[in-house]
């Protein structure tokens, strides 16, 4: 019973997190399954995408409701998304879970570092060329799915700077979009994690208890917390968490 709630309280927080920063969740639910609950390295790589399926959904959901989502073009870099997730997840059983965590580690300081620098500048501060032609939506889309499926991380640490940046959506619209498309490239990524063995279910399924309401929880907040604020805590937050995921991930392969 206590694990079970300790997995809920993974879910939720991720879940959160989903909402909030249209991130998918996998950057805490990853290095939680594998430090917190002890699960081998590509389980936590492959169980969170079934977890980011429900919960981007909800999260996109909620914005869409308020009209910080732009469904048409999320549904669009979801599509592209979709071979690419299935060929990232593949790959990520050849490199192996040690590989794949390290690289989450590193992936998780270079989102705080942008967290840090304010996250992703002004509007369509390089243009907005990429929304004006068919191949920015699909380069962005693709890496978004090989990056979800290889890292189970969701997508949205490459959407939402690209959607911001190169795309001129404002934060919020990034958010919600990025939720929309995340939940369309979560789909082909679990599938061939759950085909090749990385997807746990019962675990999946108690996360995903406390992810859903995280999820409605993560997006409401966006409207009304102070965004500074939680930038900044979340940040420091994420280069911890990388810190300890590295090193634990170090240790295992016997490098001290």
């Amino acid at each position: 019973m206590t694990a079970t709630l300790l997995t809920a309280a993974v879910g939720f927080g991720a879940g959160v997190l989903s909402g909030a920063f249209g991130v998918g969740g996998g950057v805490v639910t990853t290095p939680a399954i594998r430090l917190v609950l002890g699960y081998p390295g590509l389980i936590a790589v492959g169980t969170p995408l079934p977890v980011v399926l429900p919960a981007a959904l909800a999260g996109a959901a909620t914005h869409a409701w308020s009209g910080s989502a732009r469904v048409r073009s999320g549904l669009v870099l979801g599509a592209w998304g979709i071979p690419t997730a299935a060929l990232g997840a593949m790959a990520s059983r050849v490199a192996g879970g040690t590989v794949v965590l390290l690289i989450t580690a590193g992936l998780i300081v270079l989102v705080a570092i942008d967290l840090l620098r304010g996250l992703t500048g002004s509007p369509g501060e390089y243009g907005g060329e990429a929304r004006r032609t068919w191949r920015g939506w699909a380069l962005f889309g693709s890496l978004a799915g090989l990056y979800s499926g290889f890292l189970g991380l969701g997508g949205g640490f490459v959407l939402v700077p690209v959607l911001h940046r190169f795309f001129g959506l404002r934060l919020k619209e990034a958010i919600g979009t990025s939720l929309v498309a995340i939940t369309v490239i979560s789909v082909p990524g679990s599938i061939t994690h759950w085909a090749i063995g990385n997807v746990d279910v019962p675990l999946a399924f108690a996360l995903t208890i406390g992810a859903v309401p995280g999820a409605f929880l993560g997006a409401r907040l966006t409207g009304v917390a102070r965004e500074h604020h939680v930038r900044l805590a979340f940040a420091l937050f994420l280069i911890v968490l990388a810190a300890i995921l590295a090193f634990n991930e170090v240790g295992e392969v016997g490098v001290w």
